[in-house]
């Protein structure tokens, strides 16, 4: 399981990344029927970042006219949200890129979140186009604007392939931080994998790292591989306990989930995704041990959320709190979908992609007997609602 810091995960909401002496913030800053081609995909091969790397000032000539920079007014933030900014109205800045020659441009669903109107930039001094909100998907925190193409000379960004990314791979980020238009920055992928909140408070999962400097107003902006390709979109930086800057931990959600749902959001479609309604801690040795429990691997249900899923499937949550956090005397899921459990994510990994409504087996031990329940899952809820009142920093945290 790679997570950013030591910490415990569980099933149905987001994960709150735990970088030792930092925070994750968004980078957006808070101020007071027809067929057509949708995306320009360039070719991808495993080797391509090394044959078919182009200097940083090259990409940033070409695709760089391809990014805008987006002002959203009439946005609203409460201030429990976990994104920041005040509460009440102003205007949330950030970044997007074109992927269309039909004018859709992609950005972060925390961008454009409670927007009255939108308009887009292609330069400092260039006029403000209007655009039009698409499609939102904060549980992926993507959304589709579309202006009208002729407006503007647009020059769509090729798609790479995000499968195809090797950490240690060059990488650039091109973005509006702090409303400095059009800025460009550079380093490499840091890691792979990584797992993050959504606006919403689920959870983002493969999401790549990077050390290229992000800042607020980077958020919707293209991080791409060294052929000018974009590999993810970026979303959220840990920052200093004390700051809002960079420290070099940025991270962008991989570009192929946004090839997933670009055709959708495009149309309008709402995003549904099923839901099982629990939250986990995974099964270290020294919790198999403590815990006696038959196997070293697997889900610890820890919650199960009333009248849920997993509740009407007779699945029992945690009873007993420990030292450590963890609640003790839950069902300890060993399969899920015929998929082997070894740890939350791969419950998380079992049901993504799967519709609600559909049921799916799932084996569990209670005490030393195995046993098999058929779940029926459902539809994942608009916004997670913690069923822990007070967590701290070994409890479990939500996944979808």
């Amino acid at each position: 399981m790679n997570r950013v810091g030591s910490i415990l995960s569980g099933v149905f909401g987001g994960l709150v990344v735990g970088v030792v002496g930092a925070v994750l913030v968004a980078t957006g800053v808070i101020e007071t029927g027809e067929t057509r081609e949708v995306v320009r995909q360039g070719p991808v091969t495993r080797d391509a970042a090394a044959t078919d790397a182009r200097t940083v000032s090259d990409i940033y000539r070409r695709e760089g006219r391809g990014v805008v920079f987006i002002e959203a007014r009439g946005v609203r933030r409460e201030s429990s949200s976990p994104f920041g900014g005040p509460q009440g109205q102003g205007t949330a800045t950030g970044s997007g890129f074109v992927v269309g020659e039909d004018g859709t441009i992609v950005t972060n669903a925390h961008v454009v979140e409670g927007a009255d109107s939108v308009t887009v930039r292609f330069d400092e001094k260039g006029d403000r186009i209007d655009a039009k909100v698409r499609g939102r998907d904060p549980s992926s925190d993507l959304a589709v604007l579309q202006i009208d193409p002729k407006k503007v000379d647009l020059q769509p960004l090729p798609l790479g392939d995000s499968d195809q990314v090797n950490v240690g791979d060059p990488a650039v980020a091109i973005g509006n931080p702090f409303g400095l238009s059009r800025t460009v920055t550079t380093g490499i992928v840091s890691a792979k994998q990584r797992q993050i909140e959504a606006p919403n408070g689920f959870q983002i999962s493969n999401v790549i790292q990077t050390d290229a400097s992000i800042n607020p107003g980077n958020s919707g902006g293209p991080l791409l591989d060294a052929a000018g390709r974009v590999i993810g979109i970026n979303s959220q930086i840990a920052t200093g306990s004390g700051g809002g800057g960079s420290v070099g931990i940025g991270f962008a959600v991989p570009v192929n989930t946004a090839k997933k749902l670009l055709p959708r959001l495009r149309d309008g479609e709402r995003i549904e995704r099923a839901y099982l309604g629990v939250e986990m801690a995974p099964v270290t040795e020294g919790v198999a041990s403590d815990l006696n429990l038959p196997t070293k691997e697997g889900a610890l249900l820890q919650v199960v959320v009333p009248r849920g899923p997993a509740d009407r499937a007779g699945l029992r949550g945690g009873r007993t709190p420990t030292s450590d956090g963890i609640r003790a005397g839950g069902d300890l899921l060993v399969k899920v979908a015929g998929r082997d459990i070894k740890d939350p994510d791969d419950v998380a990994a079992a049901i993504e992609g799967r519709s609600p409504g559909v049921s799916v087996e799932v084996e569990y031990f209670r005490g030393k007997d195995r046993k098999t329940a058929s779940v029926k899952l459902g539809k994942r809820p608009a916004q997670l609602t913690s069923q822990r009142s007070q967590p701290n920093e070994n409890s479990p945290l939500p996944i979808p």
